[in-house]
């Protein structure tokens, strides 16, 4: 049996990675099984895996909302769009769950120029320059011209630094929420830049951050509306956590206080199948 990726590729439909995502998402082995056993009875040649993807979501979420929840956070994020302002402020969340002082949208100084940096991340001895890029598609790839315009703002900036006193040691990062090409990925490493996506590296990569650290974006939830859901980001509420245990920011955008009750339920629930 085929399936359509989002790209227009055909490839062989694997029982192995729909059972790995849904494992993934917390759900029991028992629920794993009825599921594929249900998604498979309805495939046909070429079906699209954004399809798949739908009909799991559904009855996952028929059984448990917060498994389901967890289950979409890759189309969460892209749906932190349509600007690229609420993926900085995530990312900014992020780094300071790992300790990081962030900054956000900053202007720095370079030898030749000035430079909008999207997040500066600092501990006691190093500053890190971070360029976020944000895509509303899955199958958009950051390609090498990404990195090579970096480097460029990374010279840059780092000749203004070596002019002060101040001995820190700087590094740049990209990080974005779908992926980098094989080309992006051989000259980054070559010249030092750090990358991050959804999938890369293999061992701390943005799903990989998210799941260790339960930050959820509240783009996950299933118990807010779309337009909730804009509402609470144009707010600046963006993490589940910080709806978990304060109604406030529900409040502010006029949600009853029943819901209310369900969707800081939902949250927390999901807090709980961290690592899962």
């Amino acid at each position: 049996m085929e399936v359509t990726k989002r790209s227009g590729e055909r490839v062989k439909y694997i029982a192995k990675k729909l059972r790995k995502s849904l494992m993934r998402s917390g759900a029991s082995g028992k629920l794993v099984k009825k599921i594929i056993s249900q998604i498979e009875a309805s495939l046909y040649p070429g079906i699209p895996t954004k399809e798949i993807y739908k009909k799991a979501f559904s009855l996952l979420r028929k059984e448990h909302n917060a498994t389901a929840a967890k289950y979409k956070l890759k189309n969460a994020i892209l749906e932190l769009g349509p600007s690229g302002f609420p993926f900085e402020n995530y990312v900014g969340h992020l780094l300071q769950d790992e300790d990081y002082a962030t900054q956000i949208g900053i202007i720095v100084k370079g030898k030749c120029v000035d430079h909008e940096v999207d997040i500066i991340a600092t501990k006691p001895k190093e500053v890190n320059y971070i360029e976020c890029k944000f895509h509303n598609k899955s199958s958009f790839s950051c390609n090498v011209k990404t990195p090579l315009y970096i480097r460029s703002r990374f010279e840059d900036i780092q000749a203004h630094n070596q002019q002060k006193t101040i001995q820190k040691q700087y590094a740049f990062w990209i990080i974005t929420n779908t992926k980098f090409t094989s080309e992006a990925i051989a000259y980054a490493t070559c010249t030092g830049i750090k990358l991050i996506s959804w999938n890369y590296p293999s061992n701390n990569n943005l799903r990989h951050r998210i799941d260790r650290t339960g930050m959820h974006p509240l783009t996950c939830l299933t118990t807010l509306t779309k337009k909730e859901k804009h509402q609470l980001l144009k707010n600046e509420t963006i993490l589940c956590r910080q709806i978990m245990n304060d109604p406030s920011p529900l409040q502010n955008v006029g949600i009853s206080q029943s819901r209310i009750l369900k969707i800081m339920g939902e949250a927390k629930a999901l807090f709980e199948l961290k690592n899962a």
